[in-house]
């Protein structure tokens, strides 16, 4: 059982401590200290739910499915570039920022759609979560066990990442260090759209 718990704490980890949108936007919410908790919540809750679903059975379902991961695979293409382009907006106007702010915090709602968005819409979500953890719990002696240690990882991570973002955010919350994130952040949503249509 531990031997399982382990395997999909590491898999899991190698895998969703890799910068990806999902990770930007969690962090993002913890340097505005905007409903933070409740992104990193929801961000776990969606890795426990396709983790699960992989480790039981999805994963044959997608690998059998040319048209269904072509699908995830051009729709995952198109929110990387306009996730993109937003941040270069945000980049290239950081008055927009600045007007974000004096026009106070986005309700619950809004966040977590966007949180939904950021992870649901991302193919690599499905690719790396549910068919590469997936495949491998369930080939696990306790599939059951490897799931909850994937979850442990999913947990531990998404946490560290909205506490710590938000205890440092009287240092990084400045105008000059949203404009190198949201560059980052740009560069991270093209390479890796590139990535999923010259790669993949």
């Amino acid at each position: 059982m531990w031997q399982s718990y382990v395997n999909g704490l590491l898999v899991a980890a190698g895998l969703i401590i890799a910068i990806g949108a999902q990770n930007a936007f969690v962090l993002a919410q913890s340097l505005r200290r905007e409903h933070h908790l409740s992104v990193a919540a929801l961000c776990i809750l969606c890795d426990v739910v396709l983790v699960s679903a992989g480790v039981f059975g999805l994963a044959a379902v997608l690998a059998a499915s040319p048209l269904l991961l072509h699908i995830t695979r051009w729709g995952g293409v198109l929110f990387l570039l306009f996730y993109g382009a937003v941040a270069l907006r945000r980049a290239a106007y950081p008055q927009a920022l600045q007007e974000e702010t004096q026009r106070g915090p986005r309700s619950l709602q809004n966040v977590m759609l966007a949180a939904l968005a950021v992870t649901l819409l991302n193919p690599h979500v499905y690719l790396d979560t549910v068919l590469l953890i997936g495949s491998l719990g369930a080939q696990q002696p306790e599939p059951g066990a490897y799931t909850l240690g994937a979850a442990s990882a999913s947990a531990l991570w998404f946490l560290l990442l909205a506490l710590g973002g938000a205890w440092l955010a009287p240092w990084l919350a400045r105008p000059l260090t949203w404009r190198l994130i949201d560059l980052g952040v740009a560069a991270m949503m093209f390479s890796v759209a590139a990535q999923l249509v010259f790669v993949a």
